[in-house]
């Protein structure tokens, strides 16, 4: 049986094209979940987190910053990330980039919920003027 060819892209480029994987490790909202040769058709969206694979070389890891996670034909599995940066020394690659890709999630998160409030506050003060208060009779 042949190994799992794995392809990490970021952004265009590709992060990772690597033909002979024997399993991969990943985690997405339901927890962690490992893949090997013949699993089933599969889609998944993943967080800011680590995905690890191995190989007769050894183990090799990747920080993603979210992603679409796909299986397909029991032999292909593809990430589309919108970045990664991957290393063989998990210590290097937690410490430079784990932290930065939570610290920019955080951010993100804190200004998507900035601008929803200045939205809100926007159609209250329109429908303040569309709806002035009412005069007694």
């Amino acid at each position: 049986m042949s190994p799992l060819r794995l392809a990490i892209t970021s952004l265009g480029a590709i992060v990772v094209n690597e033909p002979d994987v024997l399993s991969i490790r990943a985690e997405d909202a339901s927890g962690n979940f490992g893949v090997l040769r013949g699993h089933a058709d599969f889609l998944t969206t993943l967080d800011t987190g680590v995905v690890s694979w191995r190989t007769a070389a050894g183990e090799t890891y990747c920080i993603v910053r979210g992603g679409i996670f796909m299986v397909e034909g029991g032999c292909q599995v593809t990430i589309a990330a919108r970045e990664a940066i991957a290393d063989r020394n998990l210590e290097r690659l937690e410490s430079v980039a784990l932290g930065e890709y939570q610290a920019r999630d955080e951010a993100e998160r804190s200004a998507r919920t900035e601008s929803t409030r200045m939205e809100l506050r926007a159609v209250r003060e329109i429908l303040r003027y569309l709806r002035p208060a009412r005069q007694p009779v």
